[in-house]
């Protein structure tokens, strides 16, 4: 069978999430999302645990998965996979010598190198890599040249993209080849403009359950990624911070990675630094599905300031009330019956499955925006 999974979300017990984000509230999410996985995220806190056990026996038909984000002493952040929450209580014993906030926020920071934390985690019998691996704050290519300078002679079991890459970004890198990639959300929020922004369509022989799902991913068998055109992200292209003002990496590197308008810090994008990353032809990589979230068409097809406004939700919930869930009407709903309920979204998923796209890259922080032909 086929099942859509994204890997990676966050709970209140990290900075910035959404007090919505419970389990009574994710799983509803993604039936209307059309996602048939979810990793809890911060699977380290203790209490973010109590709060997903009941709901294991009992959820709504959603294959839940332990996951975690950690950072290290370097400031790369790493994700964490899971058959069950035991393995993670065990990695908790093993670090907490090393982190002063194992258990009171979701993402620790741990005083160990990408190695030593890799080793804990294959002790423990879990599966590890590099979250967003590409953006230039907090990840593994903005802080080290290669793999192994980051975890040594330890494997990664995946690679996480990150909203500002897609396949192609890691294709042609030659500590990758083996590499499964993987395209999460990273969500801070359960709403559907957030929660499976990206995610994996996974092939599962047999039952849908956190073992088969984890095979699944350690051996490569991802028959498709699908999330933002990377020029959607925050930092696809080389930026001032404060001004998002765009340069080429020569500009950036004449000016000292300095903005001459406002003196703010120029941070090089993730389509540079996997441009200097890259060598020779690309390997292959399953499809790769840009998609834009339903809501975010509807909110420019209506030209409103969000999709959560009274009448962009109004659109949204008749769509999923007809078709079920958003996966399913932006990849393989009749453009004809999705017409009947609005012709201008029917005209856009048209132009996005046939790539008729005009896209305006962000960067810097800023995300980037897009238009259709």
């Amino acid at each position: 069978m086929l099942a859509n999974a994204d890997l990676h979300i966050h709970s209140p017990f990290s900075m910035a999430v959404s007090h919505a984000m419970h389990p009574e509230k994710l799983l509803p999410a993604c039936a209307v999302k059309g996602l048939q996985v979810l990793g809890t995220g911060d699977a380290l806190h203790p209490v973010w645990q109590k709060e997903w056990k009941p709901f294991l026996s009992n959820s709504q038909g959603i294959c839940v998965i332990p996951t975690g984000e950690i950072e290290d002493d370097h400031r790369v952040h790493h994700l964490i996979l899971a058959e069950d929450f035991g393995q993670f209580d065990q990695l908790r014993d093993l670090l907490a010598p090393k982190s002063r906030s194992i258990g009171s926020n979701g993402r620790p920071h741990v005083y160990l190198s990408g190695e030593e934390i890799a080793q804990k985690v294959h002790e423990v019998g879990a599966l590890i890599g590099p979250a967003h691996a590409f953006t230039p704050w907090t990840a593994l290519f903005a802080y080290h040249d290669s793999v192994a300078g980051c975890y040594g002679k330890e494997h990664i079991d995946l690679l996480e993209l990150g909203l500002s890459a897609d396949s192609s970004y890691g294709a042609g890198i030659p500590d990758l080849l083996d590499v499964p990639f993987l395209t999460n959300s990273d969500a801070h929020s359960p709403m559907p403009e957030k929660i499976g922004r990206e995610f994996n369509r996974i092939s599962v022989s047999g039952n849908l359950t956190p073992r088969n799902l984890l095979d699944c991913v350690s051996t490569g068998n991802i028959a498709m990624n699908a999330g933002f055109f990377p020029e959607e992200g925050k930092y696809n292209r080389t930026a001032c911070v404060r001004c998002f003002m765009q340069y080429t990496s020569e500009d950036a590197k004449r000016h000292n990675w300095r903005c001459p308008a406002d003196g703010g810090l120029i941070k090089k994008g993730v389509y540079d630094r996997a441009r200097e990353l890259s060598r020779g032809i690309p390997g292959q990589r399953p499809p790769y599905l840009h998609l834009v979230p339903l809501g975010q068409i509807i909110q420019t097809i209506e030209g409103v300031s969000s999709p959560q406004t009274k009448k962009c939700r109004a659109i949204y919930n008749e769509f999923i009330l007809t078709f079920g869930n958003e996966i399913d009407i932006l990849i393989s709903a009749p453009l004809s019956e999705i017409r009947v309920i609005h012709p201008g979204v029917s005209d856009a998923i048209a132009a996005l499955r046939e790539n008729r796209v005009i896209l305006h890259p962000g960067g810097g922080g800023k995300y980037g925006t897009f238009s259709l032909i």
